[in-house]
């Protein structure tokens, strides 16, 4: 199999739902508007046609690379990922030794990495690095500022 796709069974399922939408709804709109485009006659300096012809192009692109996604998907299944190390899927909580701030992360596949919601890459160079790891180890990550030292919580 080609390479796999790391998902969440959350994040999977925006993808379908993303895929359904794109070919259901906005597929048929962007047809809509390339007929209307059509409809004005002289196509060579017609510029509703052209953008019609590149919101279409871009759209067909989106759909190829979500049924790629789909068709490459390994759903992480919650009740294989074990709670005693950090693993795709689950939720940690991290002490940063020089400030003492707390951090939550969700490791995911970079698919659905998401900084702003506390969802980071397994690909990532911090979760990359705690990966496998247990509650009460301390993790030291080097990273484009530095080295973070980071103290593991809590995992699930």
């Amino acid at each position: 199999m080609a390479e796999e796709i790391l998902l969440t069974k959350e994040g999977y399922d925006k993808i379908v739902a993303e895929h359904e939408e794109l070919v259901a709804v906005r597929r048929k709109e962007v047809a809509d508007r390339l007929k209307e485009a059509l409809s004005y006659g002289d196509i060579s300096e017609n510029a509703e046609y052209d953008a019609a012809k590149n919101e279409q192009a871009e759209l067909e692109e989106r759909i190829h690379k979500l049924e790629n996604m789909i068709r490459k998907a390994k759903i992480i299944d919650d009740a294989e990922v074990a709670g005693d190390k950090v693993s795709v899927g689950i939720k940690v909580k991290v002490k940063n030794m020089a400030t003492g701030d707390e951090a939550d992360f969700v490791i995911v596949g970079s698919t659905e990495a998401d900084p702003f919601e506390g969802k980071i890459s397994n690909e990532s160079l911090v979760g990359a690095a705690l990966l496998g790891r247990a509650v009460g180890e301390t993790v030291e990550i080097v990273v484009p500022d530095g080295i973070v030292n980071y103290q593991i919580v809590s995992i699930g």
